[in-house]
């Protein structure tokens, strides 16, 4: 299973959560960005329904792929 860690920053003026590299929008605060992250975190980990997913990759190739809507990674947030 992977994990997916969510980074509360400051950024823009503000602050915000970072997860693989992309920030969240801004917050004023830094309780309310990682109050934000928190319920990113929680839903990240709510299983959905299964799909099958078709994709490009980096070569212009497709693919087919089937997701697994309960295949959800582990998560925590880091200050």
């Amino acid at each position: 299973m992977s994990q997916e860690i969510y980074e509360v920053v400051e950024h823009d003026g503000g602050w915000a959560y970072k997860a693989d590299g992309v920030f969240s929008e801004p917050f004023p605060t830094r309780d309310a960005a990682h109050a934000a992250a928190e319920r990113a975190a929680r839903e990240q980990r709510t299983p959905g329904e299964d799909a099958e997913i078709d994709f490009e990759d980096t070569n212009g190739k497709w693919h087919k792929e089937h997701s697994s809507g309960g295949d959800r990674p582990s998560t925590r947030v880091k200050n």
